[in-house]
């Protein structure tokens, strides 16, 4: 393995599309990357990509949603001995029908939830005290969230992390199948993360939610083809004539640089949410609660170890 400048490192998790390749590239032009997905090709082109670009970026293959893959991968990046400033919590997956893991698992919490979660919790005893640990979240966790309401989300629908995992919500939430898993999993995270910002004072922790970029490409293969053609050749075309007039909307490279100036801001501030142009914003009453929080810490953490233990 070739050695590496010391430079400051930063980790991305889903960085080989959308929000999570454009902040790969922005960070590139700060230290070094540590891509963290799941297709090793897709890796390798984009570290690619970056070297070519001088910059310095390293792979490691990753499932989100598989939690011994996500072990692994933390030890990889622990042994790698980088000097880590920052993690972006940034991978996830938003699914129009139900769908499992091989597990058995709800995959949008697996993905969403319990992975980053699993990820950071390995990750913290090995990050140097100031390190920021950044989650990408989502406002739709709110039911209370007007533009959230208007495109079909009811919220969070939150009854616990068990039955979460086993793709079970509260009734009476959204008629659009995988809005409450994409929902409840945000709303699990973005509570994990404020938690832990109480938690551990040493490190840094703070959620931003990235605005709607419906050029990202959640969804996957779950979206058909012809909707794949339309949110990779139509949409991009739109979005930048509609962002004046609606505030939500916002692009992978605006979101990118969002993360990145907050990854780089000298501050010490920790436990703060911030919306799609960096301020400061508040989440649903319920996310934030603080025993709310610490419930579904204490719950995931049991959880986990469960699996663990099996």
């Amino acid at each position: 393995m070739k050695s590496l400048p010391k430079l400051p490192a930063y980790i991305v998790t889903g960085p080989t599309s959308g929000i999570g390749r454009e902040t790969a590239l922005e960070l590139a032009k700060h230290g070094t990357v540590v891509l963290v997905g799941r297709d090793p090709r897709k890796l390798d082109a984009l570290q690619g990509t970056i070297e070519l670009s001088g910059g310095h970026a390293m792979s490691v293959v990753c499932d989100l949603s598989d939690m011994q893959s996500v072990r692994k991968a933390a030890g990889e990046i622990a042994a790698l001995r980088l000097p880590i400033a920052g993690l972006v919590n940034n991978a996830g997956v938003m699914l129009t029908q139900p769908a499992k893991t091989p597990h058995g698992w709800d995959l949008s919490f697996a993905t969403n939830h319990l992975g980053p979660f699993a990820l950071t919790e390995a990750l913290v005893p090995t990050l140097p005290n100031g390190a920021k640990v950044v989650f990408v979240v989502s406002a739709v966790e709110d039911p209370g969230r007007k533009p959230a309401v208007a495109a079909g989300f009811r919220g969070g629908r939150f009854i616990s992390v068990e039955a979460s995992a086993r793709g079970e919500w509260q009734q009476g939430g959204s008629a659009k199948p995988g809005f409450d898993a994409y929902a409840t999993s945000k709303q699990a995270i973005l509570a994990a993360a404020l938690a832990f910002s109480r938690e551990t004072s040493r490190l840094q922790f703070i959620a931003v939610e990235p605005g709607f970029n419906p050029t990202t490409g959640l969804g996957g293969a779950d979206l058909g083809v012809t909707m794949r053609l339309v949110q990779a050749y139509v949409i991009p075309l739109l979005v930048p004539l509609l962002m004046p007039f609606l505030k939500i909307l916002s692009t992978p490279k605006r979101a990118a640089r969002v993360l990145t100036q907050i990854l780089l801001d000298p501050s010490d501030q920790t436990g703060i949410y911030y919306d799609e142009g960096g301020r400061p914003m508040q989440g649903s009453p319920l996310v934030q609660d603080h025993k709310f929080q610490d419930r579904v810490v204490d719950e995931t953490r049991a959880f986990l170890s469960n699996i663990q233990a099996r």
